[in-house]
């Protein structure tokens, strides 16, 4: 596993190197005078409209939590993703010579954390007591509270500097509104989840883009015998209690999708499901910002490009991001190959492969 992990590092170094030289390469521009295709641009985060975060409740433009559960593997335990949501308003970047809509889906994100927490319901723990918002946040995904778990959030809040490497484009038909959309990862296809009392397993797939993601549930098996089924038992996926809804919607989010028409035809209050979310928090405007002041209907979007997939979205500024990139690179070059020649010595003395 060591010879293996160090090729992968030796080639992950390389594509940090490529990353270095593509920033390099990429003459920074000014938004007023930045040209259709790859673009590199600086400036604040402004927006319209504005969400709540769910687990700090900060006032933001895109949101990212992640929850990891301590679970044991083999002979170790550690950090494994258990539940994770993203979801963003439309904003644009503000350099003080002009604004620019930003698209953020499929975007590497090297964002602030504002929230980074370990709890556990465990009588022999010493973590703290798990906030309210935060279970709501867990029950959504149906993870459990009593192993160890650890919350992270991520946020774009008003006026964050940030350094954008990505592709300027025609507007395909984005508009800005007070909606929160959801990020949904590119092979992100399905989810599974044990349901409570009434239902044995609900499996949920997507199919579609992103903009006409569909409902197919593939797999819905209910506790009950099939001669009862036969004679007309209510169909539990028309009469979920509370509990099973909240998995199911936890299915949909995890699936990404969006659409409340399909929601609807879930049983599913889409608005409900996304707690600092949803159209109420949706609808803020952002502080000292009104609709007038924007272009609602941008003619260009920053966005990641068709032929030129890359864009990166970082707090940090373009030379600290060289400098962070031009040391891991060469950490990653250097150090993979030594780790790899190391474990087949280990190897071979093991196997006695070496011959004096």
């Amino acid at each position: 596993m060591g010879a293996v992990a160090g090729v992968y590092i030796y080639y992950r170094g390389f594509c940090m190197l490529q990353r270095k030289r593509l920033i390099l390469n990429t003459p920074t521009s000014k938004i007023r005078s930045a040209a259709i295709g790859l673009v590199e641009v600086s400036g604040l985060a402004v927006g319209p409209y504005t969400m709540t975060a769910p687990i700090t409740r900060h006032i933001c433009y895109y949101y990212r939590t992640v929850v990891w559960k301590w679970e044991r593997r083999g002979k170790s335990s550690q950090w494994v993703k258990a539940a994770e949501e993203s979801m963003h308003v439309p904003f644009y970047l503000d350099d003080n010579t002009g604004r620019v809509l930003v698209d953020p889906q499929g975007a590497e994100l090297d964002i602030h954390r504002d929230f980074q927490e370990e709890f556990s319901n465990s009588i022999f723990s010493t973590s703290l007591a798990i906030p309210l918002n935060v279970i709501g946040f867990l029950n959504r995904y149906g993870v459990s509270s009593e192993k160890k778990v650890k919350v992270e959030e991520y946020c774009i809040k008003p006026k964050n500097a940030l350094f954008i490497l990505g592709t300027l484009a025609s507007n395909p038909g984005l508009t800005v509104s007070a909606t929160p959309i959801r990020c949904v990862v590119a092979d992100q296809k399905s989810a599974q989840f044990r349901l409570p009392s009434g239902l044995a397993r609900l499996s949920v797939g997507t199919s579609g883009t992103s903009d006409t993601r569909n409902l197919n549930i593939t797999a819905f098996r209910v506790n009950q015998p099939q001669e009862a089924m036969r004679q007309g038992a209510p169909n539990p996926a028309t009469a979920l209690g509370k509990e099973q809804k909240d998995v199911v919607a936890a299915a949909m989010m995890k699936a990404g999708i969006t659409n409340p028409a399909v929601w609807s035809a879930a049983g599913v209050n889409s608005t409900a499901a996304f707690p600092g979310s949803g159209a109420s928090a949706g609808a803020a405007a952002a502080p000292g910002m009104e609709p007038e002041q924007f272009d609602l209907h941008p003619s260009t979007v920053l966005k990641k490009g068709e032929h030129n997939p890359a864009f990166f979205i970082s707090w940090h500024s373009q030379r600290d991001v060289v400098k962070t990139l031009g040391w891991k690179s060469a950490l990653m070059i250097w150090g993979g190959p030594v780790l790899t020649l190391v474990c087949v010595y280990l190897l071979a003395v093991h196997f006695d492969f070496l011959w004096v």
